[in-house]
């Protein structure tokens, strides 16, 4: 089969599309010929050989990937015979092997796939959809919320746009010039270009702040919050958090809450959280936007989401 291979950490190029065998799936283990692998930024920093986050740095070499989507074609010891070739999706979570014709899944990790719910959607939805439905957990916005979300037009932003919508509030989608209609199309009620210099200047008075980009950025949307506003910080894709402090809270009124980490599953577990956001695509509240590459071209997937050449979430094709 053919799978990417990593041999050592640096840029994109690192990564080779080689011929490998084909894993064999041990005690409470399945295949999955896959047909679907997401990619996360975090698979990126990984690459880079960045410490830090949830992940360690793996043993190398190694085939990335912690998202999986397709087929189960064989069976470890002890696994129920009904998953056999039943289509499925999975989250690896601290192992890899998603890049790749086929990967080893433990059982418990499998969900099965109503016929209508396609792989490259439900492989967007497993780790992405998780965290959006996680951080939404967090939030809660309401019908009385205006809402800027930061990086509109990126896997979680676009689910964000979505959920405020449905429950009534009026959005504000940030992102650069080039995916401004796409976050029309997926709801805002106004897109701005967040590259643009005074890109806040016009926006006016937000209730609610949903930032995964931090950076000078972030800090533009918090300066937009009202008295009573909050802010939910997921990330920093800008490269540095958004930069606040207890002053800020008492200057501006406002509330401050990290949405990632543990607070993320008090209540719940991730396998919760996965079910949530699998139910809601499901059921068609959500629709994951999607940039597919082929299998073999990871090494330019992963150039064009470093990049923000991307939007909604980057999905390989085996």
């Amino acid at each position: 089969m053919r799978a990417i291979r990593q041999y050592e950490f640096g840029p994109a190029e690192t990564l080779r599309h080689e011929e490998v065998p084909a894993p064999e799936p041990g005690a409470g283990q399945v295949r999955v010929a896959v047909s679907a692998a997401g990619v996360h930024l975090l698979d990126t920093t990984i690459r880079a050989g960045v410490g830090g986050g949830p992940f360690p740095l793996p043993a190398l070499p190694m085939t990335p990937g912690r998202e999986v989507a397709g087929v189960v074609t064989a069976l470890g010891e002890g696994v129920e015979g009904r998953w056999l070739g039943a289509r499925v999706v999975a989250h690896l979570g601290r192992a890899s092997g998603g890049y790749a014709e086929a990967a080893v899944v433990d059982a418990s990790s499998l969900h099965a796939l109503p016929g209508h719910v396609s792989e490259e959607h439900a492989v967007a939805m497993i780790g992405t959809g998780r965290t959006a439905v996680g951080v939404l957990r967090v939030a809660e916005p309401t019908a009385d919320d205006v809402v800027l979300v930061t990086s509109a037009a990126g896997g979680l932003g676009a689910l964000f746009v979505q959920a405020a919508k449905a429950v009534g509030a009026k959005v504000v989608g940030a992102a650069s010039t080039a995916k401004l209609d796409l976050v029309e199309r997926v709801g805002a009620d106004v897109a701005v270009d967040y590259t643009r210099p005074g890109w806040a200047e016009g926006v006016g008075e937000v209730t609610l702040v949903l930032d995964g980009v931090g950076g000078e950025q972030g800090r533009a949307a918090l300066e937009l919050l009202g008295v009573g506003g909050r802010i939910v910080l997921f990330g920093w894709s800008a490269g540095a958090p958004t930069r606040l402090d207890t002053g800020d809270l008492y200057r501006l009124g406002i509330t401050a809450a990290v949405a990632v980490g543990p607070r993320m599953t008090r209540g719940t577990s991730l396998r919760g959280l996965e079910e949530q956001s699998l139910a809601a695509l499901a059921e068609g509240r959500l629709t994951p936007m999607t940039t597919v590459f082929p299998l073999r071209d990871a090494a330019r997937a992963h150039a064009a989401l470093e990049g923000r050449a991307t939007t909604g979430k980057v999905v390989l094709r085996p």
